[in-house]
């Protein structure tokens, strides 16, 4: 059994993974959880000797399969309680993420598949992003970041890349939520924001927003 911290690391170094489509540096890791570069050396060690990713100095790290299991394992479990708590007990989505952060945890792979049973296998979590199955395997759709549209271009609010919750707070107070239908008014080439429109509102945004919403021609 992985302790919380040990899990915690696998995840975050998926994420990275993803994110980079390469291995991860210690630095990288060191800034995303918020630690000295000494700690995730020793914590990476530690990680290898239990057959859980390849690290080698200098070279950065990367996850075995047997790694890249357990990170799927976390995640599911992540995003299946924040549809539960937003589905079943009316949590809004700005709200769920540090209560999942202690959910994902649960050691229970019978509770979890009850879970994913209960709430009818969902596919996304409500920020968009998919729910890998108890095979790990999820459902990808193609999403264009709305920084990469143009004027006149049209396309729907499917997955939000940043789920903190003062960014999701935001999107409440815009009326930006998954389904939304966005269409691009202005794009200033000063400093890349725009102005969308939704269900006949019209507001600028800034890069700093576009680049977390992914949308759906």
């Amino acid at each position: 059994m992985l302790s919380k911290s040990e899990e915690n690391y696998i995840k975050e170094i998926y994420s990275l993974e993803q994110k980079f489509q390469s291995d991860v540096n210690t630095n990288l890791i060191a800034k995303k959880i918020e630690t000295k570069a000494s700690s995730v050396t020793d914590m990476l060690k530690k990680l290898a000797k239990k057959e859980l990713l390849t690290y080698q100095k200098y070279k950065g790290v990367k996850l075995n399969p047997k790694g890249t299991k357990v990170a799927l394992s976390i995640i599911r479990k992540h995003r299946l309680w924040e549809t539960f708590l937003v589905k079943k007990l009316n949590f809004s989505w700005d709200e769920v993420h540090e209560v999942a952060e202690q959910l994902e945890h649960i050691q229970s792979d019978k509770l979890t598949n009850h879970l994913d049973a209960f709430l009818d296998f969902p596919t996304v979590d409500p920020h968009g992003e998919p729910i890998p199955n108890k095979h790990g395997n999820f459902k990808t759709t193609k999403t264009i970041c709305l920084n990469q549209f143009q004027i006149g271009e049209k396309g729907v609010f499917v997955e939000v890349k940043n789920d903190s919750d003062t960014f999701l707070k935001f999107l409440n107070k815009n009326n930006l939520s998954i389904g939304t239908k966005i269409k691009v008014i202005e794009k200033e080439d000063f400093d890349n924001s725009m102005v969308i429109e939704t269900n006949k509102d019209q507001f600028r945004i800034s890069e700093n927003v576009t680049k977390n919403l992914y949308l759906k021609r």
